[in-house]
């Protein structure tokens, strides 16, 4: 048929911006099953495009260097469709990260099932971008990612601390245990509370089923570690709110939450339905203005790239597991979770996305605050030999 030919040449038009063809022969090539699918990414943009795979229409050796090529490419903005424009003006009109949705993304999300996390994180469940200089593994990226937090933050024994957004426990766990100080963690996960209560049994660590929102407390170091991007744009200023609130004067926050170049009040919306509904990543602007009259911001660190060789790990212990785990989990989810971990693994090696780790305090460090370095090889094998995960 004409028009089908029509969105064939379209679509070829475009993936070729990206030196990408269709039913080539080269890895990053796709091979279209379905031919369909020409017409769906016109009329549905990314969401079609992304469950059109989970459909199986299309397949494609490899899906991490194709969303390399895709996003240098600049391509999601050309697949702009009605659907995008509605979602924008959804978004500046509703708050959908309202204290009243505050668990929806624990329930679709984070408890999904422990035991696909268990086999596809490390061993601590941290499910946030390790730091990749100079580990090799990524239980060492891990490892190398927490132990600069908690310098950073400057930690000390007896301090009490408040983690936002704590997931399984396990970077409240290590800082108990490596820095001597009593942590608080909140969750709007009930699978990681049930996890975490267990595994930290006996350590100075609580966890809590909890909106960030209603927590009342006084703490000397808060941190974030991968949770901003559930906040919304409507609600930056009022969670600066709640920590300058809950943190002494001479005190330190760290933000750990993942960035973007461009100001946006909505995310992809393949990624919105089916991997983290009511999400954004928020751009510095968004940041910055929100803690206007609040906070000093004293350090600003920016390493995005190791986002890529991390979800590329928890990609490679996915499907290594996946035989163990598909009694549970059917085919179509098998592939939404490779299109999740390899699109989001090209999107960082194009660096459109960023990771960002924000130090602030609330009336400036006297004398200024210095970054401490990252860990030489040695220091980290030692200290990946001295901290190894104990019940």
């Amino acid at each position: 048929m004409d028009w089908q030919n029509d969105f064939r040449s379209k679509t070829e038009e475009l993936f070729g911006l990206a030196d990408v063809r269709i039913n080539g022969n080269r890895p990053w090539d796709i091979t279209v099953h379905d031919e369909h699918l020409f017409r769906r990414i016109w009329a549905e943009g990314s969401l079609g495009f992304g469950e059109a795979y989970m459909d199986a229409w299309w397949d494609c050796p490899a899906l991490d260097t194709f969303f390399t090529r895709v996003f240098r490419a600049d391509l999601p903005r050309r697949l702009r469709t009605w659907q995008t424009a509605w979602a924008h003006l959804a978004a500046r009109s509703l708050n959908f990260q309202r204290p009243s949705r505050a668990f929806e993304i624990g329930q679709h999300h984070y408890d999904l099932g422990n035991d696909l996390y268990e086999r596809m994180l490390d061993r601590r469940m941290i499910y946030s971008c390790g730091l990749w200089e100079p580990a090799t593994t990524l239980e060492q990226a891990q490892l190398a990612k927490l132990d600069l937090i908690g310098r950073k933050l400057d930690l000390k024994p007896g301090m009490r601390v408040l983690d936002i957004g704590c997931g399984w426990g396990g970077a409240a766990r290590y800082f108990a245990d490596r820095f001597g100080v009593k942590v608080v963690g909140l969750t709007v996960s009930k699978e990681q509370v049930h996890w975490a209560q267990k595994a930290h049994l006996g350590h100075p660590v609580e966890i809590r089923l909890e909106d960030y929102r209603v927590h009342t407390g006084l703490y000397d170091r808060i941190y974030s570690i991968g949770m901003y991007e559930h906040v919304g744009y409507k609600n930056y200023a009022s969670f600066a709110r709640v920590v300058r609130r809950c943190l002494r004067r001479n005190g330190l926050f760290l933000l750990h939450t993942i960035g973007s170049s461009t100001t946006r009040v909505v995310t992809d919306p393949w990624i919105n339905r089916h991997i983290f509904p009511n999400s954004l990543i928020p751009s510095a602007t968004q940041i910055t203005k929100s803690v206007e009259g609040l906070f000093v911001i004293e350090d600003w660190h920016n390493f995005g790239a190791s986002y890529d060789p991390t979800l590329m790990a928890w990609h490679e212990n996915f499907e290594a597991a996946w035989p163990s785990l598909k009694s549970r989990y059917d085919e179509r989810f098998h592939r939404m979770w490779r299109y999740y971990l390899l699109g989001c693994a090209g999107a960082f090696r194009a660096r459109r996305p960023q990771l960002w780790q924000i130090v602030f305090s609330p009336a400036g460090v006297p004398g200024g605050y210095e970054r401490p370095p990252a860990l030489s090889q040695a220091q980290l094998n030692k200290l990946t030999a001295d901290h190894e995960p104990r019940a």
